[in-house]
Order: C-alpha cells, then sequence, then structure tokens
C-alpha cells in the first residue's frame, strides 16, 4: 500500500540526495509493506543519519528497502494525518511506529 503520490524510490541509492527542507516519509520492507511514517524539519539531515549509522541499531527501521517522501511546511500534522489514514485502512500502526499520542484537532 503506497501512501504517498510520490514514486517508491531504493532506499541507500537515492536517500542520500534529498533536499534539507522539512517533509515526511514512508518507510517499506521487502514486500513494500509500510514500516514507519516519519517527518523531519530536515530531510537531509536524517536520512543522512538513517545512512551513515544503519538506523542506530534499531532492528525494525533495518528491513527498510524503499521509500517515498513528500515535502510539507508542516511535517509533524502530516505524520500525524498518514498515521491516522494507515490505521484507518489497516487497523493497525505501522510495525516500526510506536504507539504515538495522536493529537485530536
Amino acid at each position: 500500500m503506497e501512501l504517498l503520490e510520490d514514486k517508491m524510490r531504493v532506499w541507500l541509492e537515492s536517500a542520500k540526495f534529498v533536499k534539507a527542507i522539512p517533509g515526511v516519509y514512508v518507510l517499506y520492507n521487502r514486500n513494500k509493506d509500510v514500516i514507519y511514517i516519519g517527518e523531519s524539519n530536515n530531510l537531509e539531515e536524517t536520512f543522512t543519519k538513517y545512512v551513515e549509522t544503519e538506523f542506530e541499531g534499531n532492528e525494525c527501521k533495518q528491513k527498510t528497502q524503499s521509500y517515498q517522501r513528500e515535502f510539507t511546511n508542516n511535517p509533524k500534522e502530516r505524520q500525524i494525518q498518514l498515521i491516522e489514514e494507515f490505521k484507518k485502512q489497516s487497523g493497525k500502526l505501522p510495525s516500526c511506529n510506536t504507539e504515538i499520542a495522536l493529537e485530536t484537532h
């Protein structure tokens, strides 16, 4: 299930070339299952850290094979919206997202 309009990109090959702007991202495993929905005020910084540290020993995120990203001025708000959409469609949170307090508007 693809959550964003952005094309699916292979993780390591293109993760190094993301712009240093705010956005959200969706990580997918080999089966193209959503494993994590994240947000960042600087996607380049976040992705560079992930690539250089191999997800800092996070076994769940280490299953990442591909990703999508979307630039937005309100990444936290968009992340919550995407998590709510995913939860509504699948009945659960992505496997690498811990239960986070979803703000109600």
